[in-house]
């Protein structure tokens, strides 16, 4: 997957999710059955992909330098 195509979120709320940090940006893998239900599937501290509801993130836009930048940094 292209850097451009990656999206990323905000986190807002870890209530009951304390594997979450809020206001920490995470990457948000292609997960189409998981959002018909409202959740995303995130990269968390762990390191691995879990489903979180959407309701936890806002999401955000990330200029394509800092986009690669935090990609490669992962």
């Amino acid at each position: 997957m292209k850097a451009q195509d990656r999206q990323f979120v905000l986190c807002i709320n870890n209530n009951g999710c304390e594997d979450l940090e809020i206001r920490k940006i995470y990457e948000v893998l292609p997960d189409e059955s998981a959002a018909k239900d409202d959740y995303l599937r995130i990269i968390d501290e762990s390191g691995e992909d879990y489903l979180y509801p959407a309701s936890l993130f806002y999401p955000v836009e990330i200029e394509q330098n800092v986009r690669e930048s935090l990609l490669h940094a992962a």
